[in-house]
């Protein structure tokens, strides 16, 4: 049956594996995801995981995987709520599911499962919504000063952490970054998003100031010959991804931030700063790069959940000011 994992980090079953004629259309499918659909590298490992996981019980069961129907999906997606993998994730595996055996059917592949029982059909259990952590103000501003600005690399660190938080990208958007792509006098970035899409985000002054000093001062010490990378490391190469979450948590350790700090926290900050600031929700939704904006619509619930602290809290200090003047009365 399903091993046990980790909550947050649910592993491939190391046995069985699929059989060969699935392990084959598993292939040709993340061919299609990879050249038609322009799917990341980081989104194909996840659908690789989460199909050969599937295709493995299949196997187990001694179902055909041309034969798997909603029932075996859903004791499949029951037996990994029991090995309490994380609800979030039991979401992405049956939609991922219900996806690859899609494009099976629409790529001719005859389908077995008895009428009524079709795999197409598989719908997640309902998730429980975990509403986005995120920064203070004054954390967030602890943050973007924490590395030192008298070093190159500091300087660069510095400019990396105002964009994150200043424009809301995604870790991958910002290492992808070029020198073409920004716009200092007008403070746009062009952005590489997610399916290849692109946008423009704004950013504001503390910005410009940082990646100013980090072009005029930082990138030329670190750079080595023609790079068109934005931010790059020490050997004047592409900062990578782990590179750029590894500076993230330093500098949130460096800022005496009580909590795990990591660039999609940042994303978070941008996007409930942004609400608190009144900024219309359509707008946050281009910023970020959302499809949707149901994806966008979480904030507003933080938001909702700040204010509604605000006022409890000015509620308490008003029945405490009524309570002494009671008391003052009394006397």
């Amino acid at each position: 049956m399903v091993p046990r994992r980790r909550r947050h980090e649910p592993e491939p079953r190391p046995a069985p594996r699929p059989a060969a004629e699935a392990a084959a259309a598993l292939e040709r499918y993340l061919a299609f995801l990879r050249d038609v659909r322009r799917r990341s590298e980081h989104t194909l490992r996840n659908y690789r995981t989460d199909l050969t996981d599937f295709l493995a019980y299949a196997e187990e069961q001694g179902v055909p995987y041309v034969d798997a129907g909603r029932g075996l999906g859903r004791a499949y997606l029951g037996a990994l709520r029991d090995a309490r993998v994380a609800e979030a994730s039991i979401k992405r595996r049956a939609t991922t599911i219900r996806a690859f055996y899609g494009w099976l059917d629409a790529d001719g592949v005859a389908l077995g499962a008895r009428p009524g029982d079709s795999i197409l059909r598989l719908r997640y259990p309902k998730a429980t919504r975990r509403l986005p952590r995120f920064l203070s103000t004054e954390e967030a501003d602890r943050l973007v000063s924490a590395p030192d600005g008298g070093t190159a690399a500091g300087l660069r660190d510095r400019a990396m952490l105002e964009l994150l938080y200043a424009a809301g990208l995604r870790v991958s958007e910002l290492a992808g970054l070029d020198l073409a792509d920004v716009d200092a006098v007008n403070r746009l970035v062009r952005v590489t998003g997610k399916g290849d899409r692109t946008r423009v985000c704004l950013f504001g002054g503390p910005a410009r100031r940082a990646l100013r000093a980090y072009l005029a001062e930082g990138r030329p010490e670190l750079v080595r010959g023609a790079q068109p990378a934005l931010f790059v490391n020490r050997a004047g190469g592409r900062l990578s991804v782990r590179s750029i979450q590894a500076v993230v948590r330093r500098s949130g350790t460096q800022a005496g931030i009580l909590r795990r700090v990591h660039p999609h926290l940042l994303r978070h900050t941008f996007a409930t700063h942004m609400l608190e600031g009144e900024a219309d929700l359509r707008v946050v939704q281009h910023l970020l790069g959302h499809s949707s904006v149901d994806t966008t619509q979480i904030y507003t619930s933080v938001t909702h959940r700040q204010h509604a602290s605000l006022i409890d809290a000015a509620m308490r200090r008003a029945r405490e000011v009524e309570a002494r003047r009671r008391r003052h009365d009394a006397g």
